[in-house]
């Protein structure tokens, strides 16, 4: 499965028609990041992104903002683990990924109610300049004890898949190369997750 994980400000064209292609592609969803946004401007965009998501029938994620996703009938949040540690669950939430980048926080993010982790950053990314990433090793470890799927992020090439997969995870994410192509398409295709 692969997650296409936003930051519209790397993204040199027309961003909604970016993400039209890249959506039309059909990868398993958008996480629509956007830490740069204020609540209005979040929500304005999310509503842009969700019409084009649906339209091809790929799930959005919203990045932190509960209120948000509820207002717009989202189905899933990815939280930081600051945010799930404060977040009270009720039977009405929507479905929560964490951000972890340790092995015990996997352990508290799943003990907290996360339904997926997004584990990273794994390789050596631009997005993370100077910080060491965790390697394989580290992969391998969150995916022996998550109970729940878990997706790796940083660094991410459509060669590094089978490292991916063989570690036990269960997709990916990738913003830069996401965000950077000039074939959307081409690219979604190129990491195998047909549907």
């Amino acid at each position: 499965m692969l997650i296409c994980v936003t930051k519209r400000l790397l993204c040199s064209g027309d961003f909604l028609k970016h993400m039209e292609q890249l959506v039309q592609a059909r990868p398993y969803a958008v996480l629509l990041r956007e830490k740069d946004l204020d609540a209005v401007a979040y929500e304005l965009l999310a509503s842009a992104v969700k019409a084009i998501c649906d339209r091809h029938g790929v799930l959005l994620i919203a990045h932190q903002n509960i209120s948000i996703a509820e207002k717009l009938r989202l189905t899933h949040v990815q939280m930081s683990m600051t945010a799930l540690r404060s977040y009270q669950k009720t039977a009405l939430s929507p479905v929560i990924g964490a951000s972890v980048h340790s092995v015990t926080e996997a352990e508290e993010a799943q003990e907290l109610g996360a339904a997926y982790l997004v584990a990273g950053h794994i390789f050596d990314t631009d997005c993370k300049p100077g910080v060491p990433s965790r390697g394989l090793a580290f992969l391998r470890q969150v995916c022996r004890v998550a109970a729940v799927p878990v997706f790796a992020i940083g660094g991410i090439t459509a060669g590094k898949v089978p490292d991916i997969m063989a570690a036990g995870a269960k997709g990916c994410c990738i913003m830069s190369a996401a965000m950077t192509t000039r074939s959307p398409e081409e690219l979604v295709r190129s990491f195998g997750f047909h549907r």
